[in-house]
């Protein structure tokens, strides 16, 4: 088998292409969170903690003054932007609460669904419980 073959084999199997879809979705999914997240839900918590934005936080390492907003700081020379990563972290949390959240409830929905009834036994296996039961009369 060639490679080329061996990789049209590969590619064109459903898993590749399943995967495919997925990682598309997964990247809309993901915007669509971000703006959740960012236009939504941090707007909320901002209101809630007195306007903080910890984004803006950082430690000059190259002399900058404090006051400058963060990217005019990095112009200047390197900073420790721990604000920013704390925002960051904020934003995972949050994402993480919301996917165990819908996770939980497309669970609970599936729960939900009536059980498939059983499926009638084989030919064989009802022509064998008939010569089971003649034999035991």
């Amino acid at each position: 088998m060639s490679f080329f073959s061996e990789f049209k084999e590969f590619a064109v199997k459903g898993n590749v292409i399943d995967l495919a879809v997925g990682v598309i979705i997964g990247g809309a999914f993901g915007k669509i969170v971000d703006s959740i997240v960012g236009d939504l839900i941090m707007p909320i918590v901002s209101k809630l903690f007195g306007g903080l934005d910890f984004s803006n936080y950082y430690v000059g390492l190259a002399g900058q003054a404090i006051g400058l907003p963060l990217a005019e700081a990095k112009k200047a020379g390197a900073v420790f932007a721990y604000g920013n990563f704390i925002t960051v972290a904020l934003n995972f949390a949050i994402l993480a609460f919301i996917i165990f959240l819908m996770i939980k409830q497309i669970n609970r929905l599936k729960k939900d669904e009536p059980a498939a009834p059983p499926a009638p036994p084989a030919e064989d296996i009802v022509l064998l419980r008939e010569i089971r039961d003649a034999l035991k009369k």
